[in-house]
């Protein structure tokens, strides 16, 4: 029984191993967002990005990615 469910048919379009490959791209990017989140709760880490000034280059960047925006508007 159980070997007959593990040997599915492929589905009609021929993309048997799609779903399986994108569940488990999704599960890889919520242990990344998950694992960051950890990681960005530690006190002493947010110091040290505070002290590097990773906002800073957001910052800095954000008129570049706004002009860019607009431009591809056009």
């Amino acid at each position: 029984m159980s070997v007959e469910i593990m040997h599915r048919p492929e589905s009609p379009n021929g993309d048997g191993d799609t779903d399986k490959q994108t569940l488990y791209m999704l599960g890889g990017v919520a242990l990344v967002v998950f694992g960051a989140g950890l990681i960005l709760s530690n006190p002493n880490i947010r110091k040290y990005l505070g002290q590097l000034g990773v906002a800073n280059i957001a910052s800095a960047a954000l008129p570049d990615i706004e002009k860019y925006f607009r431009l591809r508007a056009m």
